[in-house]
């Protein structure tokens, strides 16, 4: 890590206790885990907006026509 940022932080957790270092290299790895799982989801998205969209527009014809009918989420 050779970013401003990353000797920034590097620099704030040698000021800790190991211990403590410890724990917040552990907070950060779920962190960091969450953020890529984040980033995962997006990149998904994206590729299936255009069929999300023409999904979202047949439905909401359908509903303009009266063919649809509303979800019983007791029956999922």
């Amino acid at each position: 890590m050779s970013s401003t940022a990353g000797i920034t932080v590097i620099k704030m957790l040698e000021s800790l206790p190991e211990a403590m270092q410890n724990r917040v290299v552990e907070h950060l790895s779920e962190y960091l885990a969450d953020l890529q799982d984040e980033l995962k989801w997006d990149k998904q998205f994206k590729k299936t907006q255009k069929q999300l969209v023409v999904a979202a527009k047949r439905a909401k014809k359908e509903i303009t026509k009266g063919h649809a009918m509303p979800m019983d989420y007791d029956q999922l």
